[in-house]
């Protein structure tokens, strides 16, 4: 499939909070938020040129060192594995942010740069002041916001455990995004060593071997695209699979995360791993029973699972009080870790 057939992103223009709170988000569907950052200082620097841009954000940097990665030449800027997937095929590092932002000027004219990029430093550490001059009013104010900064780099479908809005302020990208349930086409990586955090997809969306990954036009047939201009900004919801290609050698992106479950009811990606360790290796039947077990009270599809019990009897099966949620980590440091006891 050509990648001029596939799904354009919705597109809203104007969109205030109201807006995204009760008609984007419980659509559950990503969408392109057009212009709702375009009068950001930070946006107008980046339309004036990159040195406005770099002079902007150089006002904020407190001298602080970031952690950089880069990848050679030959990578084409594809942030991923080596061959062997025995390791990644960039580097990590500490660098100043002036000398990481002279380094993006220059290489601009490079028909063969290193790929570089800064990602997900939290704005305020970073560049302290720039949060109070550019603002979004979509989500709430402590929702911390994080800087990606790079040249024409690209990074693999993968994964948030949250939901994500992003602004690019500098550059132009180019999103495809595919919804959760295409997890079993994508043909994800190891889960021990990643780019950046949650597994990727191992298909080159630019060039798909569908010798090797042929149920990928699957995943096709579900994709969702869009290209991104500097005031743009996209929403991207809880688990959508997203890779990114930042099309423009001096490129900025500020994003923001947030997850409106219950704070101090642990990760359930922790308990995903944990459930690899400890159901996944069982027999068959076992596992089976064990499916049953987790659809019956975790998942409740035969409904309430304690609604026979009186309030008071219910403990974890019910709503759990703070009290009980931290009996419950206690147990789990426990069953975890028994050496310690």
């Amino acid at each position: 499939m050509d990648r001029a057939e596939l799904r354009p992103i919705a597109e809203y223009a104007g969109v205030d909070r109201t807006e995204f709170r009760n008609t984007i988000r419980p659509s559950g569907q990503p969408a392109v938020l057009r212009g709702v950052a375009a009068e950001w200082p930070a946006v107008r620097a980046a339309r004036g040129s990159d040195e406005d841009l770099i002079a902007y954000l150089r006002r904020f940097w407190n001298g602080q060192p970031v952690a950089a990665i880069v990848g050679a030449p030959e990578i084409e800027g594809r942030f991923f594995y080596t061959d062997d997937f025995r390791s990644l095929n960039f580097q990590r590092g500490m660098s100043p942010l002036d000398s990481f932002l002279d380094r993006l000027l220059r290489d601009r004219e490079n028909p063969r740069p290193y790929a570089i990029a800064i990602q997900s430093e939290e704005v305020p550490t970073l560049l302290p002041g720039f949060e109070d001059e550019n603002r979004t009013e979509l989500i709430d104010a402590n929702v911390v916001p994080r800087a990606w900064i790079g040249n024409r780099i690209r990074v693999a479908p993968h994964y948030d455990l949250m939901e994500n809005i992003g602004v690019v302020v500098a550059g132009r990208r180019r999103f495809t995004l595919f919804p959760p349930d295409q997890l079993k086409n994508l043909y994800v990586g190891p889960f021990e060593l990643t780019p950046a955090g949650t597994p990727v997809s191992l298909v080159d969306t630019h060039n798909p071997d569908l010798e090797r990954f042929p149920q990928f036009t699957e995943a096709l047939k579900w994709a969702q695209v869009a290209e991104l201009e500097p005031g743009d900004a996209i929403y991207i919801p809880f688990h959508w699979w997203h890779g990114v290609d930042s099309l423009d050698p001096v490129n900025l992106f500020i994003n923001y995360w947030w997850n409106d479950a219950r704070a101090g009811a642990g990760n359930p990606y922790d308990a995903l791993l944990h459930a690899l360790y400890a159901i996944k290796t069982l027999p068959a039947e076992q596992r089976a029973v064990w499916r049953m077990v987790f659809d019956h009270y975790v998942f409740a599809l035969d409904g309430d699972p304690v609604e026979h019990l009186p309030e008071r009897a219910r403990g974890l099966l019910g709503e759990p009080t703070p009290e009980q949620l931290g009996r419950m980590r206690a147990t789990l440091r426990r069953l975890l870790n028994p050496a310690a006891n």
